[in-house]
């Protein structure tokens, strides 16, 4: 098999089971050196040393920490262990969740709070501590986590899709900012069988939603050619590319201008034949002024030929 991320070195948050065990092992099969977090993985006979322990005895390099990704110090006094085994570090996959799923209306405020801490300050402690040594190394892969519940939303997981989709903004921004320092920052959407999925999926679906069945995406995302500002979707040996996507719309001009005019073309607004891709916020700002500058112009001829 082609080593792929040969001499590359690796931090998979949460690794000590399900997604972040596979991601772990996968990693090390083409090639890199992994550093294995979890929480305990500091203690004798932790899921995280097991982890490593397999990587090391199939002739990989693996060691484990046991940061708590929520506090910024635990992570990286992580990240300098790494720096100081391996001299950098080149892929950063924030794999770390946890869920705490109930309707809005039974959840805590508590509760809410913990998981967006763990799923995205996590992310943002971790990707924060590993981003200035990416950029002078002028090479990094970062991958965050994301979700089909931020995407597209999932009944009893407000607190899980707000932290999910928040991670899709936040790999959007870093995208851009990486891009000339040689940072490439996606997306990965897994459905995968794992203790956090337990009791949600009959059985014959979980054997199908194996987390190794996921982790072949990731190493698209981390590898020499990845890409750039991907969410890409993966489980059961499927894979799928999501898009935040823009309507053409319409223009409303200053006589037309009403919120009765827009609730009656609603759907002329909500067509999607022609939709496109803003390539950034700011796109999305000069479609909206162009639009306007286009319509006048127009209003401005119709008004001169009567």
């Amino acid at each position: 098999m082609t080593q792929l991320l040969q001499e590359r070195t690796a931090i998979v948050t949460g690794a000590g089971r399900g997604l972040g065990r596979a991601h772990a092992l996968e990693l090390a099969r083409h090639g890199a050196k992994v550093l294995v977090n979890d929480m305990g993985a500091d203690q004798p006979g932790s899921a995280a040393q097991a982890v490593a322990d397999a990587i090391c005895a199939a002739g990989g390099d693996a060691c484990v920490h046991g940061a708590d990704v929520t506090d910024p110090l635990q992570v990286q006094a992580m990240v300098e262990m790494a720096i100081e085994r391996w001299g950098r570090v080149d892929i950063l996959v924030n794999n770390a969740g946890i869920l705490r799923d109930k309707s809005f209306a039974k959840m805590t405020l508590e509760d809410f709070r913990l998981v967006m801490e763990v799923h995205v300050m996590g992310a943002v402690h971790c990707t924060h501590a590993v981003w200035n040594t990416m950029r002078a190394q002028n090479y990094g892969r970062i991958v965050m986590t994301t979700s089909s519940s931020g995407l597209y939303g999932n009944f009893g997981q407000s607190n899980y899709g707000a932290a999910k989709m928040a991670l899709v903004g936040l790999m959007q921004t870093l995208a851009l900012e990486g891009e000339r320092h040689g940072v490439r920052v996606n997306c990965l959407a897994p459905t995968a069988a794992t203790a956090m999925t337990e009791g949600l999926l009959e059985p014959q679906a979980l054997e199908l939603l194996a987390p190794e069945t996921v982790s072949p995406a990731l190493i698209a995302l981390v590898a020499e050619g990845a890409p750039s500002r991907t969410v890409l979707m993966a489980g059961a040996g499927s894979f799928e590319q999501a898009h935040i996507t823009m309507t053409r719309g319409i223009f409303l001009d200053e006589a037309e201008l009403s919120a009765n005019a827009l609730i009656g073309r609603l759907d002329e607004v909500a067509d999607r034949s022609g939709e496109t891709v803003p390539v950034t916020g700011f796109d999305q700002l000069r479609h909206e002024i162009a639009k306007a500058q286009a319509g006048r112009q127009s209003r401005a001829v119709l008004e001169q030929t009567i």
